[in-house]
């Protein structure tokens, strides 16, 4: 027995199946956060950024914290160091992709930010 579906339930459809294989790709090519890849593939650190910021694994930390977890910074901003900031690599791309950095930031020491810019 076969089922016939509607012209809008066909359309429905497929967009419900691209929408799954699309969220299937961004897992799949997404990294989950590792403190030993992250410190000797610096090229590659676009891959863990997102789960970084997503699953706030930073907040709350001490800079001595992130210092064991990510290495030291590639940049420092102020003269206070109150500003972190990590180079991620370029993540491949169809158009013209920017550099990307891990921007971290402290008050009194602890994580209270997290984000990811282009350079």
């Amino acid at each position: 027995m076969m089922i016939k579906l509607k012209r809008n339930d066909k359309i429905g459809l497929i967009f419900f199946l691209a929408f799954i294989i699309s969220m299937s790709f961004f897992y799949f090519f997404e990294e989950r956060f590792d403190s030993e890849n992250w410190k000797t593939q610096h090229s590659k650190r676009y891959k863990m950024a997102n789960d970084i910021v997503e699953e706030k694994l930073l907040l709350g930390k001490t800079k001595d914290d992130l210092i064991q977890l990510l290495g030291k910074p590639d940049f420092s901003e102020f003269n206070n160091d109150n500003t972190f900031i990590y180079h991620l690599g370029t993540p491949p791309s169809f158009f013209d992709a920017e550099p990307q950095q891990l921007v971290v930031k402290f008050n009194n020491e602890i994580v209270v930010g997290v984000a990811v810019l282009q350079e």
